[in-house]
């Protein structure tokens, strides 16, 4: 069996992979490796979205953390980021999201945060796993009213509600906001936000059934939205993915903008108030190269990572960077919050859009978003690291970046999980980047397949 927990969480297909019997014991591990410090009866929150299974994961879940004396309170369909906020509000020992975000409904998955609302660094993951895995190590098992019990928390989404009003300065009186929800977790914490902050709010995807999650809908299918924004004349219009944790935006004319051109217009916002550490957004090495070309223009400077939102944090935290994030739309605020909130950024984009009178399509042209081409070579897994090494296909990457002039690139990357090597390329011209990616794509499958 190989490792249970992934980049974001322990995922699977519900009943299968994931089952009832492994989210009881992930909820006996997690209380137990979370809480081992506690002197009191520790006391975790479990929130989830919109799926078929949650129910079934919940209750499993909710078993385990009982199992071994700590009190489980659950939050009922809540967006992530909400949990880990929430664990902090609470001063909670630990948080619980069932989700697998926005993969189709029959998947699900379980996630932590600790004390402090941030996901589980992969030590503690693993002491998790060990637990799981090693018979020997025994866990509490107390009886009498030593057992744990169950509790709702009623005002866990007007508690998040109210905090994501408090982060933003002005009414959204007079905005015509459309909100595609994913049929997810956001379904009822969106319209209520930003109608509550005084925007005029029409919604799609908000009357989830438990198959529907993602279906056609949200940030992965943002064509469903640009033609709601196009026919309600909305002057913005933002999708959420199924655990609300990203979001993308579409324009008054339909087009998407993108979480780079996001995190360009609040970063552009906060260090033009002094408010941007260092002058500094800190994105991935996916980013687009507009973005590269925006910031020298605009004084701005950039961090960048590896692909992942847990690398963006860690640069964050390490650096004091304020304003972090992905091209997906996973963006981090940490004067606000410790992970991606899909709810959050959308308000402190319409911050920016209601405080500067412009258009959305005016403030997102401040990046030319250059295309982008990616392809999969298929090679053999023992040989997917070895492409740096191979003189053939380094020799033609370091020709074609010669080519772009500073006006494109390639990215060449491993995944993480199949035998493939990610060829990324990324220039002026949709047409030839296209076409040298298919190329690359052939020299890299002959020297490594």
């Amino acid at each position: 069996m190989g490792r249970l927990f992934g980049t974001d969480g322990v995922r699977g297909v519900a009943n299968s992979e994931l089952s009832a019997e492994l989210a009881y014991k992930l909820g006996q591990a997690g209380a137990y490796v979370l809480t081992a410090e506690t002197k009191h009866t520790p006391k975790i929150l479990v929130g989830m979205d919109t799926r078929i299974s949650g129910d079934m994961l919940e209750s499993a879940l909710v078993a385990g953390i009982c199992s071994v004396g700590a009190e489980a309170i659950c939050l009922g369909i809540i967006p992530t980021p909400a949990v880990a906020y929430l664990t902090r509000l609470y001063k909670a020992d630990a948080g619980v999201v069932i989700s697998a975000s926005h993969n189709p409904f029959e998947f699900n998955g379980i996630k932590f945060f600790n004390s402090n609302g941030y996901k589980l660094p992969d030590a503690m993951e693993d002491r998790i796993e060990a637990v799981i895995r090693d018979s020997a190590v025994e866990l509490p098992k107390p009886t009498g009213k030593g057992v744990g019990v169950k509790r709702v928390k009623e005002s866990a989404l007007d508690d998040y509600i109210n905090f994501l009003k408090s982060t933003v300065d002005c009414s959204l009186n007079g905005i015509k906001i459309a909100l595609d929800c994913a049929n997810g977790a956001s379904y009822e914490a969106a319209p209520l936000t930003f109608f509550e902050l005084g925007a005029q709010v029409s919604v799609i995807n908000n009357e989830p059934n438990g198959i529907n999650i993602n279906d056609g809908c949200g940030s992965t299918h943002m064509e469903c939205l640009q033609k709601f924004v196009r026919e309600s004349g909305a002057d913005i219009g933002l999708a959420f993915d199924g655990d609300a944790d990203r979001v993308l935006a579409v324009d008054e004319m339909g087009n998407v903008v993108d979480g780079d051109q996001i995190m360009a217009v609040i970063g552009l916002d906060l260090k033009r108030k002094g408010k941007l550490y260092k002058n500094t957004i800190v994105v991935t090495v996916m980013s687009n190269l507009g973005f590269d070309i925006m910031a020298k223009q605009e004084g701005l400077c950039i961090a960048k990572t590896k692909v992942g939102d847990r690398y963006v944090l860690e640069e964050m935290l390490e650096n004091g960077y304020i304003l972090g994030g992905e091209q997906s739309g996973h963006v981090i605020f940490l004067e606000h919050s410790t992970t991606g909130d899909g709810l959050l950024t959308g308000l402190q984009l319409l911050q920016v859009l209601k405080n500067s009178g412009k258009k959305l399509s005016e403030l997102a042209s401040v990046i030319q978003v250059l295309p982008q081409v990616l392809k999969n070579a298929r090679v053999s897994n023992e040989k997917k690291h070895k492409y740096l090494e191979d003189e053939i296909i380094a020799q033609m990457c370091r020709e074609l970046e010669a080519e772009f002039h500073g006006e494109g690139r390639v990215l060449i990357r491993p995944s993480g999980t199949e035998p493939l090597v990610r060829v990324m390329i990324e220039g002026k011209d949709q047409h030839y980047i296209t076409s040298r990616a298919v190329e690359l794509v052939r020299v890299i499958e002959e020297r490594l397949g």
